[in-house]
């Protein structure tokens, strides 16, 4: 048995759905209850489960029925526009553009990153989401999301095809409350040793880096919180739980927005940034606008 969807079928089931009886279906399709009955039966033998039950004279939606109409008032809402398309009739409003950042990035980067893309003759409309990156890049893969921003590359591991355009990276400075800064300031990064810390999650690229390079030093601090959203370690360390690190490329923000001060800075570890999409060549306008920005204005 194919493993695709017949749509003719999945129109009528969709028709029915809508209408809420066979009967009004069938005068909307203009064909025969017993042929929308039979067609809704073979769909039902597709999916493996009942779409419908009885409820009076009427039907009901099932789990599995409601579950397949999301998709198939998607599916359908997607014709429509291919259909206006085609027939040379414009999209109204600004276009659509989604981008999906990776939990852990700095929230001031990924604006830094994406305000390019607003400001092109072209008129967009923004979407900006966030998630687990193995999540995001699933979306990218079945063109949910325009582009994806992370620290870290697309590797063939998670069997996505997707391309890295590497955007440009920056060191790292850290930071604390005033009173904690006055204290770990003088001979940074040993000072780090038994200090402190708030860092990213494990999962995260950045904080796998920075452990190594604490290693290499010898230097072990106290972990004093992990966190995946990087907004929430600069809240707490601006309460003065502990030393946080952010990309030095936006510590004058990070000073000015948190009240913190720095108490040293590193090139020897870096946070690298990267656009990812599902195009070898980038095309799309805005993405142009963000990739050539990150490259000649703000990782210069």
């Amino acid at each position: 048995m194919s493993d695709l969807i017949n749509y003719k079928h999945l129109n009528y089931f969709w028709t029915v759905a809508h209408e809420g009886s066979i009967a009004k279906a069938s005068g909307k399709l203009n064909v025969t209850p017993q042929t929308i009955s039979g067609q809704l039966s073979l769909l039902e033998t597709r999916m493996g489960n009942s779409l419908f039950e009885r409820e009076g004279r009427g039907l009901r939606l099932t789990d599995t029925g409601r579950l397949v109409l999301r998709y198939a008032d998607d599916i359908f809402e997607l014709g429509r526009e291919l259909n206006d398309v085609l027939r040379g009739v414009p999209a109204l409003g600004p276009s659509e553009f989604i981008v999906s950042s990776a939990s852990a990035l700095p929230k001031t980067i990924v604006h830094k990153i994406i305000d390019p893309a607003l400001h092109i003759d072209q008129d967009i409309s923004l979407t900006s989401l966030e998630g687990p990156i193995e999540a995001i890049l699933a979306e990218l893969a079945i063109h949910k999301v325009d582009l994806v921003l992370s620290d870290k590359p697309v590797t063939g591991a998670l069997s996505i095809k997707a391309y890295n355009h590497k955007l440009g990276e920056s060191g790292l400075t850290f930071f604390a409350a005033p009173k904690l800064a006055k204290s770990y300031r003088r001979d940074f990064p040993q000072s780090l040793n038994g200090a402190p810390l708030l860092m990213p999650t494990k999962q995260n690229e950045i904080r796998q880096l920075v452990d190594y390079w604490l290693n290499e030093q010898n230097i072990y601090p106290i972990i004093r919180g992990q966190f995946d959203d990087s907004a929430l370690m600069k809240a707490f360390g601006q309460a003065g739980m502990g030393i946080f690190f952010m990309p030095t490329i936006i510590a004058d923000e990070v000073c000015n927005a948190f009240k913190v001060e720095v108490i040293g800075q590193t090139e020897e570890v870096t946070q690298k940034f990267y656009a990812i999409s599902a195009e070898r060549k980038v095309k799309h306008p805005a993405v142009v606008a963000i990739c050539d920005a990150a490259k000649h204005h703000l990782f210069h």
